[in-house]
């Protein structure tokens, strides 16, 4: 008799406890939204109006310090759908897609670990980032909406360029943008799936907004007023960063009719800038609460476990940035909500995760093994949060992991380091290094969350302690992999600096 996995003995008790059985399997709605930090009311934002996703969290787990592990959006979709943090794989960028690197062609993801166990996979907007979608992952060929960005010719880029205006607030209805065509066609299949009552599913909807451009129907903007948006209350780099720690916001400067070249922006645009996001929140929200209505009307809700997800959070003007990219709090908290059968409802856990953890979490509550071969033979980096959702004061993690690369510029060289992360219920240290460096050659950043929730001072040298205490932690965990080439070698540490080098996209990161 083939031997039983523990954790899939563990998933086919959970399975027992919830009153499904191999032939009344739970389906999975998982929703993951572009650019979403914690700005909702059930995160106690007072701003924001988001009511649906309110309710979503008030039928499950909400946990309030969920991480991501690279803030950007490539990285933090592959690390959600290999369950491997882009450390372990050499993969921090958007152009290199993993099974071009013959290492990793074998790589068993989310979606096809369901497919093996019987589930239709299907997905519908950004799940994976666009120029890294993995057709191996769905069952049918994943569906994207067409249309224009904008609704008014006048945000439109110019001829041959990419971004237009950062915002905008059309007369129109919620599916002439992207999100509200995706919602629609959620509900189509959940139409499908109802119709086949035997066939367990696996859903996943990615919504775009609210990443740039804030385009949104003009009914969300005038949700809000903009006297009650607050500007960021510290707008200055963290006193004794490493100068290249903090994003340039490169991605928000490309786009067209900025009133500067250079940040700061006024504080008028600023206020307009948060405006924007906020209504975009709003209106994906709205989305949200459409494909969730239908799941109920449907009669489907009971069998299946909903999971919201943001893919990284993002700088609304604090430290003096804009966008993601970065180690710190705004850009690597999101929100993660987890209801269905068998989940009390109206819980919170200040419990520790990260996306590594939802694959296998994923697999627990259906009752699945881990797949046999991750990434080059190795496992899966996280671990199954399902403790949390029976007993929300246990802890599956001490700490969390995260990082991101970036070039240390001088005149002849480009040093391409890796800031590894590991933060605590307190701290946070980052590590900068070139993979395989010695460990005397890092410049370490070290915050504390208690007496200073908004990064002000880097506190690395008056605190030794903490700082061998977390690089400790770190140490526990592989050297990190340089970024990977599309031959499947490492890329370079050091290259030669080029004279002409296009502007474009500042950060090396894009989107």
């Amino acid at each position: 008799m083939r031997k039983i996995t523990k954790q899939l003995f563990l998933g086919m008790f959970l399975l027992g406890e919830l009153g499904f059985s191999a032939t009344n399997k739970p389906n999975v709605l998982f929703i993951a939204v572009d650019d979403l930090k914690p700005v909702l009311g059930c995160y106690g934002d007072k701003v924001a109006k988001t009511p649906n996703i309110d309710k979503l969290a008030a039928r499950g787990m909400l946990f309030e310090k969920a991480y991501v592990n690279q803030a950007v959006c490539g990285p933090s979709r592959n690390s959600l759908m290999l369950g491997i943090r882009p450390q372990s794989m050499g993969l921090y960028d958007l152009k290199t897609y993993f099974r071009d690197i013959p290492v990793y062609s074998n790589t068993v993801t989310m979606g096809q670990t369901f497919k093996k166990s019987g589930y239709e996979v299907e997905g519908l907007g950004k799940i994976y980032h666009p120029s890294l979608n993995d057709e191996p992952s769905w069952s049918v060929k994943h569906w994207e909406p067409k249309g224009e960005a904008y609704a008014i010719e006048a945000n439109r880029p110019p001829m041959g360029e990419k971004k237009g205006t950062t915002t905008e607030a059309g007369e129109v209805e919620d599916n002439y943008y992207a999100d509200g065509k995706i919602a629609d066609e959620a509900v189509v299949r959940l139409k499908q799936f109802k119709a086949k009552p035997d066939q367990p599913f696996l859903l996943m909807v990615g919504f775009h907004k609210p990443h740039l451009p804030f385009v949104s129907p003009k009914k969300y903007w005038d949700l809000y007023n903009p006297a009650d948006i607050q500007l960021a209350e510290f707008r200055t780099p963290p006193e004794g960063a490493p100068a290249y720690a903090p994003t340039t916001s490169g991605e928000i400067m490309q786009y067209e009719k900025l009133p500067v070249d250079k940040l700061p922006f006024p504080d008028d645009y600023a206020r307009h800038l948060i405006h924007g996001y906020y209504a975009a929140a709003s209106y994906t929200d709205a989305q949200v609460g459409k494909v969730v209505a239908a799941l109920e009307e449907l009669g489907l809700a009971e069998n299946t476990f909903i999971v919201l997800w943001g893919d990284h959070g993002w700088h609304l003007g604090d430290h003096g940035m804009w966008c993601k990219h970065t180690n710190y709090e705004q850009a690597t908290r999101i929100p993660v909500l987890i209801s269905g059968p068998g989940i009390k409802p109206g819980q919170r856990t200040s419990a520790l995760i990260e996306t590594v953890d939802l694959y296998p979490t994923l697999l627990e509550l259906t009752g699945q093994a881990a797949p046999e071969t991750g990434i080059a033979g190795m496992g899966l980096d996280g671990k199954s949060v399902v403790p949390l959702l029976k007993d929300p004061s246990q802890k599956v993690n001490d700490v969390v992991f995260h990082a991101y690369p970036r070039a240390e510029k001088t005149e002849d060289t480009k040093r391409k380091l890796i800031g590894r992360a590991v933060r605590n219920d307190r701290y946070r240290l980052v590590e900068w290094k070139e993979p395989n460096d010695p460990a005397e050659k890092a410049a370490i950043e070290l915050y504390d969350y208690q007496t200073d929730p908004l990064e002000k001072k880097n506190l690395a040298k008056e605190n030794p302690q903490v700082v061998a205490q977390l690089r400790a932690e770190l140490a526990k965990l592989p050297e990190a992999k340089p970024q990977m080439s599309d031959e499947g070698s490492p890329e370079s540490g050091y290259e030669k600096k080029e004279k002409k080098k296009k502007k474009k996209d500042k950060t090396g990161d894009g989107e």
